[in-house]
């Protein structure tokens, strides 16, 4: 899970904004690390966020912008009757069934950016307020929007996770190095 990001090779940009987003998806999987399904989806903070949550938050964002890409609808539509349900665990949702979905995600993401004639490529967005007012984005906006969401809900989940019983996100690098050898 952790990620060390090398300098890109010479030219691969693709691969350099997918591993930096790797290495925000890291961030989030390892504030979850050795936590119950209850510590997971605590709201030790005011904001209300739990781990769990912002888990479930993150992959399916990161679904919904690269259907958005393709010019498919998300997994998941949200609007009033659901957005409730877009920070917590429903319907016997886990956190291990949330990080194999991430997982796959995560590789729906990698085999998108790595098809696309040219990062320079655009797509469509919706016309709603939380969408870029150009109308279309191209597919390096997405790369790095999507590290900046990640990024964004990493720190997030790095003062949730000390909350709960003060690990810090170095401590938890360590425990996982520890617990891989490495």
């Amino acid at each position: 899970m952790v990620t060390h990001v090398p300098a890109d090779a010479q030219g691969d940009e693709r691969g350099s904004l997918l591993t930096f987003i790797e290495d925000q998806r890291g961030g989030i999987r390892r504030a979850l690390l050795g936590l119950t399904e209850e510590q997971a989806a605590s709201t030790p903070s005011a904001s209300g966020l739990s781990l769990s949550g912002l888990l479930k938050h993150v992959a399916d964002v990161e679904q919904g912008w690269i259907a958005r890409a393709k010019q498919e609808p998300p997994a998941v539509q949200r609007d009033q009757s659901n957005w409730h349900e877009s920070f917590r665990l429903v319907d016997g949702e886990t956190v291990e069934s949330r990080l194999a979905y991430w997982d796959k995600v995560a590789a729906e993401t990698e085999a998108y950016v790595r098809s696309v004639a040219s990062l320079d490529d655009t797509f469509p967005v919706p016309s709603e307020p939380w969408f870029p007012p150009e109308g279309r984005v191209s597919v390096r906006w997405l790369c790095l929007h999507l590290i900046r969401e990640t990024a964004r809900h990493a720190g997030h989940a790095d003062i949730i996770r000390e909350s709960i019983d003060g690990a810090t996100a170095y401590e938890l690098v360590m425990k996982e190095r520890g617990a891989t050898g490495g």
